[in-house]
């Protein structure tokens, strides 16, 4: 019986792709037996990520079949179809019907969600939701997004849209989002643009919009460590309006448990006491959750797309 799990990863940056068989999913810390990374051009289209991932499956494959792949993808997707909406990163993605295209080039069963989503699952299956039924998963890097696990299933949502909180506004009166409102979870809390407003907060050119001259998240809070105190309020900001907008999440929803991954999420301490803080102080005292570290780092996706599999 063909047992092998094809896992494929579209981020925004980099594509990553393993396989592993089903037996070696019971495993208490199942390792990946093959897995590879190729980070993609800044100039990358949809047909250049396609043909890479391809090439990257293939290797690993060494001219075996799958019995099915699991495909997370950095971008909104419409799961029921199998459809990939968009991406915000790499152009050439709208309506592209990626389940489809891969179940045809791989001949097994194909599935396909938004890599926030399959995070969740992926660490509902193998990392900090083991044993939680009821849990949301926040990515807190380039952007900030979450997908929920409700009754120990994912839960996308009307029209697969379900998680959002980076676009939760947690100050009406707080600067301009990419999306166009102000004082969103995002554009408060997330790397790019914290290091923006940190550079315009030290009389550098600011940008409204994301990105910035060079720095980065992990430079603002590089900073803060060392006792800037511009970067140290820069982060303590975002880290408050990313425990507000959790708990209004958990009032709103009751889960037992958020868990929180991310580049931004390694900023130490300060950031973690911050955002544990706010989100206790914004929830009702019968509220009760914990927010804890993601487990499974920059491979959540990757098993959650094996997690995806398990539907068969």
């Amino acid at each position: 019986m063909n047992d092998l799990i094809l896992a494929l990863d579209f981020g925004g940056t980099k594509l990553s792709a393993a396989v592993i068989n089903r037996d070696a999913l019971g495993d208490e810390r199942p390792q990946w037996p093959a897995l590879r990374r190729e980070f993609t051009p800044a100039d990358a289209d949809a047909a250049y990520e396609l043909a890479a991932m391809l090439r990257l499956a293939r290797e690993l494959l060494a001219e075996r079949s799958p019995a099915a792949v699991g495909v997370s993808f950095g971008g909104p997707v419409d799961f029921p179809r199998g459809l990939v909406r968009l991406s915000h990163h790499v152009r050439g993605w709208e309506n592209v019907p990626l389940r489809d295209l891969m179940a045809r080039e791989f001949g097994c069963p194909a599935f396909v969600d938004n890599d926030a989503n399959v995070a969740a699952l992926g660490e509902h299956r193998f990392g900090a939701g083991r044993g939680v039924d009821d849990l949301m998963y926040i990515t807190v890097s380039t952007g900030v997004g979450g997908g929920w696990i409700l009754g120990g299933r994912p839960w996308r949502g009307h029209a697969g849209m379900a998680g959002e909180i980076g676009h939760t506004v947690v100050d009406p009166a707080g600067p301009l989002c990419l999306c166009g409102k102000r004082g969103c979870v995002e554009r408060l809390a997330s790397g790019p643009y914290m290091a923006a407003d940190w550079e315009e907060g030290r009389g550098r050119k600011g940008e409204e919009e994301k990105g910035s001259g060079g720095m980065t998240g992990r430079d603002v809070a590089v900073a803060a460590a060392a006792g800037d105190p511009v970067a140290k309020e820069i982060l303590l900001r975002g880290a408050r309006a990313m425990g507000v907008g959790i708990g209004n999440a958990a009032n709103l929803v009751n889960p037992q448990r958020f868990i929180l991954g991310g580049g931004v999420t390694k900023a130490g301490a300060i950031w973690w006491e911050e955002v544990r803080r706010a989100a206790r102080a914004t929830a009702l005292p019968e509220v009760a959750f914990d927010v804890v570290p993601a487990m499974l780092g920059d491979d959540a996706p990757l098993w959650g797309a094996v997690a995806l599999t398990e539907q068969l």
